[in-house]
């Protein structure tokens, strides 16, 4: 497993954390008991299994409910 930190533009409303953890945890190869999008920071921190998903995925599925990334850090 790997831990990523994803870094996004500033988050308008609690909202879009919800709409972005949701599409986050209908991913396969996502640990959704890790997965936590921080409204206060922007940020989105989770673990998943690369060898199922890589963070290019993820960062196109945050793109497409029309979240823009800044960078992401994969531990």
């Amino acid at each position: 497993m790997k831990s990523a930190t994803i870094q996004l533009e500033t988050l308008t409303c609690p909202s879009c954390s919800q709409k972005i953890e949701g599409a986050i945890k209908g991913l396969e190869g996502v640990d959704h008991g890790t997965t936590q999008v921080l409204f206060n920071s922007s940020k989105v921190k989770l673990d998943f299994d690369e060898e199922i998903i890589s963070i290019e995925d993820i960062e196109n599925v945050i793109n497409r409910v029309g979240y823009d990334i800044i960078k992401s850090k994969v531990k």
